[in-house]
């Protein structure tokens, strides 16, 4: 599995999904332009001592990195539910920005593959961390938690 983030904005977010990363053993990708440094001390504080266990790429564009894997992007606006969806163990599974979320051209070049995460209407939408918990998880199920139980 590889988490990819599209020029995330909120270093805290980045540092908890990094930490989930490192603790499933899932890779993580991120898209520039990112809204903080990576030595941005509230994302290492949110990754604690994750970060030397971490399988983090930095790459420039977003088309560098769709090639690799079977992709799978998130967002509150799609229509069908991430948990219809068959994930590999090669999937990547994208996240936009915190503010702006995933760019016109993916929804128009890839609108099948376009799943979200329940909720209520009358909310903004869920927390970027816990909106890619609550997806790698599921991929991480549909793959019998491999990366996870493998290593017991």
């Amino acid at each position: 599995m590889n988490i990819v983030l599209f020029e995330p904005q909120i270093p805290q977010n980045t540092g908890n999904i990094a930490r989930t990363c490192a603790a499933t053993n899932t890779k993580l990708t991120l898209v520039r332009p990112l809204g903080f440094s990576l030595a941005d001390r509230h994302m290492k504080r949110a990754g604690l001592d994750y970060w030397d266990r971490l399988d983090l790429t930095v790459v420039d564009e977003i088309e560098e990195i769709l090639s690799q894997g079977s992709c799978f992007f998130f967002s509150s606006k799609a229509e069908r539910i991430y948990s219809s969806a068959s994930y590999p163990a090669d999937a990547l599974l994208i996240f936009g920005s915190e503010t702006t979320g995933l760019p016109p051209i993916l929804w128009e070049k890839y609108r099948e593959q376009f799943y979200t995460i329940p909720m209520v209407q009358e909310q903004r939408c869920l927390n970027l961390a816990s909106s890619v918990a609550i997806v790698l998880y599921e991929a991480l199920r549909q793959n019998n938690f491999d990366p996870l139980i493998s290593q017991r």
